[in-house]
């Protein structure tokens, strides 16, 4: 029987890492080509355990669709993953443990078609050098997740001076209110 009290006697200094001494290759998925999806369509505890496995090199991703537990279509394309995403949308519920719950991580296909059409519109819109700009942050935005560096949009820089509306909708207004601003100055001048 043991009587000691306190801390253990051996403690770890560092966190142990997976794969330490294996080299992964860039264009396979989870390297830096090909990184590991969001995970989505579950709560916040199943999104825990996801992320755990991700960490410590437990985490399996899917070769092929596999099967929803409702509607039998082979149509779950994420590791861990019990239903499809229809079908969990459609009962409420999480897509790895079924429980219904108020909160459910990440977005929707439907949801991200739509913000892609969006900045789509906004792209199209604006001036070459905004564009460019606007196209740099949202390539950065997806980088810092990764990384500790800042995406411009936050920090305030040259795309937060540049951009003065906080989402896209209102630059893309912004962008549309201009262009009709410069017609009708145009028009204006050709009449003098």
């Amino acid at each position: 029987m043991n009587t000691r009290k306190g801390p253990p006697v051996h403690q770890n200094k560092f966190a142990w890492k997976p794969n330490q001494g294996v080299k992964i290759n860039e264009t396979e998925v989870g390297g830096k080509f090909r990184p590991l999806s969001e995970v989505t369509g579950v709560c916040p505890r199943c999104k825990d355990q996801i992320e755990w496995k991700r960490k410590y090199g437990k985490y399996k991703p899917l070769s092929e669709p596999a099967k929803c537990q409702r509607c039998s279509k082979r149509a779950v394309r994420q590791a861990y993953h019990n239903l499809c995403t229809a079908c969990a949308k459609e009962q409420k519920v999480c897509a790895k443990c079924s429980c219904r719950v108020g909160q459910i991580i990440g977005r929707d296909s439907a949801e991200v078609e739509a913000e892609q059409k969006m900045l789509e519109e906004a792209i199209k819109n604006a001036r070459e050098r905004d564009r460019r700009t606007l196209l740099r942050s949202i390539m950065n935005k997806g980088k810092s997740h990764s990384s500790t560096m800042k995406s411009p949009t936050n920090d305030g820089g040259k795309a937060g001076e540049l951009f003065a509306a906080e989402s896209l909708e209102e630059y893309a207004e912004f962008s549309r209110d201009n262009e009709d601003d410069d017609d009708s100055e145009d028009q204006v001048q050709v009449r003098n």
